[in-house]
Formats: structure tokens, C-alpha cells, sequence
């Protein structure tokens, strides 16, 4: 059986190479586990398509605007 490789699909930075944010998607991993964030300190967050699908649209209607707003 071939092992599929994980793809990476975004970086989050992208200006140097310090380790920036990046998301992955695993074909191989199980389904709850197959969309993969990690950080810049070695951590990693891993979702479902679903949940990651939930957290595009939220992004997208404006739900987590209020996150990037600058403290005054």
C-alpha cells in the first residue's frame, strides 16, 4: 500500500523561514484528523473537514472579525 503524503495548502507568514503557521490536509489520517494547523512553536492543531469547512465559513460571514480588530 502507498503512503500517501501530507500537503501542505497554506503558510501564514510566509516572509522568512522562523517556521510560520502553515495548514496541511493528511489524506492518510483518519477523517476527524485530516486537516492539520500548526504553529510556529511545534504545535499543531488536527480537524475534520467538517470542522475545518465550519471555521472557513465563519471566517468568511465575519464571526472572528473581532480577533484582528487593534487594541486601542
Amino acid at each position: 500500500m502507498r503512503e500517501i503524503a501530507t500537503q501542505p495548502l497554506a503558510a501564514f507568514c510566509g516572509n522568512c523561514n522562523c517556521g510560520c503557521p502553515q495548514l496541511f490536509v493528511d489524506p492518510g489520517a483518519e477523517p476527524e484528523r485530516r486537516i492539520r494547523i500548526t504553529d510556529d512553536f511545534g504545535q499543531q492543531v488536527q480537524m475534520s473537514e467538517d470542522q475545518f469547512r465550519d471555521l472557513v465559513e465563519q471566517a468568511k460571514s465575519g464571526a472572528l472579525d473581532q480577533l484582528t480588530a487593534v487594541a486601542v
